[in-house]
């Protein structure tokens, strides 16, 4: 096979790819599934607009956390500007400060909450951060 051929390949798995990445994250921004361990949290842009997003709840050492695990990503921005949020589940609402984990907690989060190979790879690989919800 010519080196020009191999090159074409190449960079067409790699489109390929990059796609489906992008499918697969614009799929879940956009229909936001909720089920099992899903809750709504909402965030407050600088202006005090609120944002809500579905994210999967988490929880380790009898702590609940938020994992940070796709590309897009405003929502985390925004608690990182200003961690006061707003959690709802089971119809609930209830206020929190997100803290964002470090160190050896983001360590033991990550060991119990691991992603799987499949999902690494329809979201690209992106790192991973967690948020700890402490309630006000």
């Amino acid at each position: 096979m010519q080196r020009k051929t191999l090159v074409k390949i190449l960079i067409g798995l790699a489109l390929f790819y990059l796609g489906l990445v992008v499918l697969f994250e614009s799929s879940l921004g956009y229909f936001q599934p909720e089920a099992g361990n899903t809750v709504a949290i909402t965030t407050f842009d600088a202006d005090g607009e609120a944002h809500r997003r579905i994210v999967s709840l988490l929880s380790s050492n009898e702590q609940l956390y938020v994992a940070v695990n796709h590309w897009p990503r405003a929502w985390y921005r925004r608690l990182r500007e200003n961690p006061s949020m707003r959690m709802e589940q089971n119809g609930v609402d209830s206020d929190y400060t997100a803290v964002i984990v470090e160190g050896a907690e983001h360590d033991r989060v990550q060991a119990d909450n691991p992603t799987g190979i499949v999902f690494r790879i329809l979201t690209g690989f992106p790192p991973r951060y967690f948020v700890r919800l402490d309630p006000r």
